[in-house]
């Protein structure tokens, strides 16, 4: 019997987890994504979406956020 694997993600990575999939998905419809090339090319949708992240919260200040 297989067990599930159990997830208990943070916000932030859940928002990760959404721009990286779409990333992932304008790659898999623009036909860059090659049989056996899945994981290289989630990898850069993650490395992506990480750079995303980081320049906007350099650049975006939340109301939440001093100075």
């Amino acid at each position: 019997m297989n067990k599930k694997p159990y997830l208990s993600l943070q916000h932030s990575e859940s928002v990760v987890i959404a721009a990286a999939s779409q990333i992932f998905a304008a790659y898999i419809i623009s036909n860059h994504v090659g049989k056996g090339e899945q994981e290289a090319w989630m990898e850069r949708s993650i490395k992506e979406a990480i750079w995303i992240c980081t320049k906007t919260d350099e650049i975006v200040h939340s109301d939440d956020e001093m100075g």
